[in-house]
């Protein structure tokens, strides 16, 4: 325990003798994060694969292009790391989107480890 994650503080007991009483601060643990996957299938158009990309991830076409050929060689590839809550939302925009264009693009988060 360091010196600076303590609160200290005197009081008197019933003798008249002074304790020293100590407090912890607890520790926060950061949110675990999910990684957002995209998964290759034969259907999908590569540029709508492209176009998605840069419309729910931000990315640049350049950037977009590679990985979407990442994905076409590799079979799948990691988007982005989010937390839970935005990764949750990042997949179902994606799935929503492919399915009202009538392509089957599937996108899945799972922990980072």
């Amino acid at each position: 325990m360091r010196l600076d994650d303590i609160m200290m503080a005197g009081r008197e007991d019933d003798d008249g003798q002074t304790e020293l009483l100590t407090k912890t601060k607890p520790k926060t643990k950061r949110p675990p994060l999910y990684k957002v996957l995209l998964l290759n299938d034969d259907f999908t158009p590569m540029e709508f694969v492209v176009h998605v990309l840069e419309r729910f991830f931000g990315l640049s076409h350049a950037q977009a292009f590679e990985i979407m050929l990442t994905v076409h060689k590799k079979g799948l590839a990691v988007v982005g790391v989010f937390s839970h809550e935005i990764a949750e939302t990042k997949v179902a925009q994606v799935m929503d989107f492919a399915r009202r264009h009538q392509h089957p693009l599937q996108c899945t988060m799972e922990k980072e480890e």
